[in-house]
């Protein structure tokens, strides 16, 4: 873990303790979901639910979230949302969605560094920055309907190119529709589509 990503951590958590609240990251995915979310949408990891409310109410979409904290559930539940506590898309039955939008965890972390809590799971992605981008990769598929797309939040702390690769293996095309710079990371949207 850089020491960049460390202070950055340590900010994000003496703001929040439960549940992930909006920052760069969730404008960024929130803006690109406004343009491309259609369909019955599934936000994974909701965390406030603030990123699923701006696409219900900048859409004509049917809006579910789903994250593994119950904390965040309640939450996005008191915005209004269909909420259900789930580990990445296991409990959603196949061919549910025509849109998954994803903010995952993808600060890397040192494991001898990590602390067991509810705020470390919304913002560590292992040492990789991967460990959840990854497996959301290998199953998300399933429950896309045909021609469905998945808005996928990446940083470049998580190795940009490697994830845009394990995307494409996964048999999605990939594109960049969103892409800012900030000090110490560039945050993108990848778009993903199932040819």
């Amino acid at each position: 873990m850089t020491d960049d990503s460390a202070a950055d951590l340590a900010a994000r958590r003496g703001m929040e303790t439960t549940v992930y609240q909006p920052a760069e990251d969730s404008r960024l995915l929130a803006d690109a979901a406004g343009d491309h979310a259609r369909g019955r949408t599934l936000e994974v990891g909701t965390g406030s639910g603030w990123v699923a409310e701006r696409i219900a109410v900048e859409t004509d979409t049917e809006v579910i979230t789903s994250d593994y904290n119950p904390e965040a559930c309640r939450q996005a539940h008191d915005r209004g949302l269909a909420a259900v506590r789930a580990d990445l898309v296991a409990p959603f039955r196949a061919e549910a969605f025509d849109t998954v939008a994803f903010n995952p965890p993808y600060l890397p972390t040192d494991p001898d560094n990590e602390w067991d809590d509810r705020m470390e799971r919304a913002l560590s992605g292992g040492e990789s920055g991967r460990a959840v981008i990854d497996p959301f990769l290998g199953s998300v598929g399933r429950v896309l309907r045909p021609g469905g797309v998945v808005l996928l939040l990446v940083s470049s702390l998580t190795g940009f190119e490697t994830v845009v690769e394990n995307a494409e293996k996964q048999g999605f095309d990939v594109e960049t529709i969103r892409q800012e710079s900030y000090p110490f990371e560039t945050l993108s949207v990848l778009r993903l589509e199932l040819p």
